[in-house]
């Protein structure tokens, strides 16, 4: 296995070029203070003001002007086999990848990121939660323990079949088969402080409110709570 490109103590922001908002960036920013970037979302970050420290992709995307401007700092895989996403998270060695611009776009491209999301934990990869305007996702592990609110919006989707067994949520997934073509367990909602949802096989997508992000955080990455100052700060 070939050495990351950016090895770092605190948690990553990799911006793709997908829809953004600055709020988004912002946010991840806030939490993750080292930027990355996969192919055009380089051109995403210097338009809100942050310089990636990387940039990783097959490049077809990334703009000249961007090239240019960040030179050593763009690392091309000319493979065709994985996504960018895919490309950049295999670059990055870091305790916590928060990536956005990767949802509310095109539907084939979420479609892709969230394939890559898995196969990145189906790999042994680090714990990665992808920011949207209106989500936070992450791949479940064996066991994810959240504190939430009442009411909140807990959508659990199976991208293969799995079962498990869960409490605090008003309907739970005890006894259940979820798979992609059968049951899913989409617009449940928490109905105690404390969730805690075990899955007995890697496959399912947690899918909650953009404003319990960083409670997403502590349960993937307690260590990651309270990050390091930013140093890429989208103005």
């Amino acid at each position: 296995m070939n050495p990351p490109i950016v090895d770092a103590k605190a948690p990553v922001t990799l911006v793709a070029g997908g829809p953004l908002r600055r709020s988004e960036l912002r946010a991840a920013l806030k939490r993750a203070p080292h930027l990355v970037a996969a192919d055009g979302g380089a051109d995403r970050a210097l338009a809100f003001g942050a310089e990636p420290e990387a940039v990783v992709g097959d490049l077809d995307s990334l703009s000249s002007a961007a090239r240019a401007r960040l030179g050593a700092r763009v690392h091309e895989v000319p493979e065709q086999e994985t996504t960018d996403f895919d490309k950049a998270l295999r670059a990055i060695r870091a305790p916590l990848v928060l990536a956005v611009g990767l949802i509310g776009g095109r539907a084939d491209h979420a479609l892709a990121a969230l394939s890559g999301l898995m196969r990145h934990q189906a790999q042994g990869g680090g714990p990665v939660i992808l920011l949207g305007a209106e989500d936070v996702i992450l791949a479940a592990p064996p066991v994810l323990d959240l504190r939430l609110r009442l009411g909140d919006r807990l959508s659990i989707y199976p991208l293969a079949p799995v079962t498990g067994r869960s409490a605090g949520l008003e309907w739970p997934i005890d006894g259940l088969e979820l798979a992609p073509m059968a049951r899913i367990g989409t617009s449940n909602r928490v109905s105690a402080a404390a969730v805690r949802l075990e899955f007995d096989a890697p496959g399912a997508l947690v899918i909650l409110p953009r404003g319990r992000l960083d409670a997403a955080i502590r349960a993937v990455c307690p260590a990651a709570d309270g990050a390091a100052p930013v140093r890429a700060r989208a103005r």
